[in-house]
């Protein structure tokens, strides 16, 4: 029989990415940009100036109607009434087990909500929607015909200016709709990188034009387009989890130090399950770490105490290029999860010591 291969999705970026050199990867069915210029160079534009990441994988799902804010209520581990019209919110959807099926944004508005998903678990969400939704609920789907860029830097605001909008007064985590170019764009003050900076969705059709209006307008501020590689770095200096890795249904938010993400006086969907980890204390924590001695340390390499027993697992790890040193974030049994805690990473048959350290790292 024989093999059949899925063809890997293109954003409506994709002939931009390859004009301009990138180099593509496979990544959540799609093909995508890791790099442009190199990791470290779009990295550092980052922290220091701005740069342009095409993160249009990613899902947008509307919902409306009458019961919609309860609906999602009900779906979510969240308080919704923190997604006020005008502002965005961080949160969860759970199993009933309390596990993570997925961590998304969610955007309030006076008569609808927009949630934000990974692409990897994108239909699993759709699937879930399409089993639970309420008949006062209307619910869309729009994720192919939505482009998302992410401007981010402490110069995405000059960037902006420069694009002919000033955002300079929109607050963290707050969105608003703007007219780029004639094309009406909903920008929120939200990002993936720790740094100043924005999202913003297009249509599809304009993707292309308004990621070219950027990169003219941030000439003079460094502006670089940036890819996947960099955006993971980014992120975990920052501390901020990936599904799949740090997160997934295997792990709750309270061993994952995301409990500020829960509204513990609403009723969701796994919140007994969750509640009774709450109480009695989860038997793991994530924790970040850095390397005292060289090494890489990658995704699934075991955590060993000093004399060798297994005590965790990495879920993800990098060379830092902003500390210039090696950082990872982990599961380790409850009593190495303090600050200062000495723990070693199994690389390559060797035991490298490690340190339990703060998060975020910057």
């Amino acid at each position: 029989m024989e093999n059949v291969i899925e063809a890997l999705a293109k954003t409506p970026l994709y002939d931009v990415h390859v004009a301009a050199g990138a180099r593509m990867v496979p990544f959540a069915g799609f093909e995508m940009p890791v790099q442009y210029s190199g990791l470290r160079a779009e990295h550092d534009a980052v922290r220091n100036a701005a740069g342009l990441f095409d993160v249009s994988h990613m899902g947008e799902l509307w919902f409306s109607g009458a019961g919609a804010k309860k609906y999602l209520q009900h779906l979510l581990a969240g308080d919704i009434e923190k997604a006020a019209p005008g502002r965005a919110l961080y949160t969860c959807l759970l199993n009933e087990e309390g596990g993570i099926v997925e961590d998304l944004l969610v955007y309030g508005y006076e008569d609808r909500f927009m949630l934000v998903v990974n692409a990897s678990n994108r239909s699993e969400v759709v699937a879930l929607v399409k089993e639970t939704l309420t008949d006062d609920v209307q619910f869309e789907d729009a994720s192919d015909r939505t482009a998302l860029l992410a401007l981010q830097g402490p110069l995405s605001d000059e960037v902006m200016k420069a694009a002919g909008l000033d955002l300079s007064d929109l607050k963290y985590y707050h969105h608003r709709t703007v007219a780029i170019g004639g094309t009406e764009v909903i920008v929120g003050a939200t990002g993936y990188t720790g740094e100043r900076g924005f999202e913003l969705y297009v249509p599809a059709e304009s993707a292309a034009e308004i990621w070219r209006t950027l990169m003219a307008a941030g000439g003079s501020s460094g502006l670089v387009p940036c890819g996947l590689g960099a955006r993971d770095t980014l992120r975990l200096e920052k501390g901020f989890c990936l599904h799949g890795n740090d997160i997934g249904p295997d792990h709750n938010p309270v061993e994952a130090g995301l409990s500020w993400t829960v509204g513990w006086k609403t009723e969701f969907r796994g919140q007994p399950a969750l509640a009774a980890v709450r109480e009695s204390g989860p038997q793991h924590k994530l924790v970040g770490f850095h390397l005292t001695e060289r090494g890489i340390p990658r995704k699934d390499y075991a955590i060993l105490d000093a004399e060798g027993h297994h005590i965790g697992k990495v879920t993800s790890g990098t060379q830092s290029p902003s500390l210039g040193r090696a950082i990872g974030l982990g599961y380790v049994a409850a009593e190495w999860s303090a600050k200062g805690s000495r723990i070693f990473i199994s690389i390559r048959g060797k035991s490298i010591e490690a340190e339990v350290t703060r998060i975020p790292f910057l």
